[in-house]
């Protein structure tokens, strides 16, 4: 098991995680969505191309995550990575590379995440309406204050 930064080569292999992923997110939601590729999603490519990439590779590339500034801006696990610490490994790592206050943003109803976060010392402090590929979905912003 290792993380490291993204690679180019890496790239198919994230698209392939982010499909296996993407919407396993807001499979808490009451409405239906439709998958929107992460290099057909202009927003999140955007994201995608300006933040930090780090990848766990164990075996091949399992799961991958992203960083800009403070925020934690994704972590997609393949399944066949879940339930292992896959997740949990890398977000710690992505957290160490954050100094001071951190933040993310989760669907509202993803509650499995939330806990994860708040293990982590995250909490709840806003609540919006966004979007993912046309369908309204409320979100929540979670920071992380460090004591200083």
């Amino acid at each position: 098991m290792k993380i490291r930064k993204f690679k180019k080569n890496d790239y198919s292999t994230i698209l392939d995680i982010y499909s296996k992923s993407k919407l396993d997110e807001l499979l808490y939601e009451s409405k239906s969505f439709t998958f929107l590729p992460l290099d057909k999603d202009k927003k999140r490519l955007a994201e995608f191309q300006e933040s930090e990439i780090y990848v766990y590779e164990d075996n091949g590339v399992m799961a991958y995550g992203a960083v800009f500034n403070s925020e934690i801006r994704a972590i997609f696990v393949h399944p066949n990575g879940r339930r292992k610490g896959v997740g949990r490994k890398l977000f710690k790592h992505l957290l160490s590379k954050i100094e001071g206050e951190s933040s993310l943003y989760v669907a509202k109803s993803n509650m499995p995440a939330k806990k994860l976060y708040e293990q982590f010392g995250f909490s709840v402090v806003d609540e919006f309406e966004t979007t993912y590929n046309g369908i309204t979905v409320t979100a929540n912003k979670m920071i992380r204050h460090t004591s200083a």
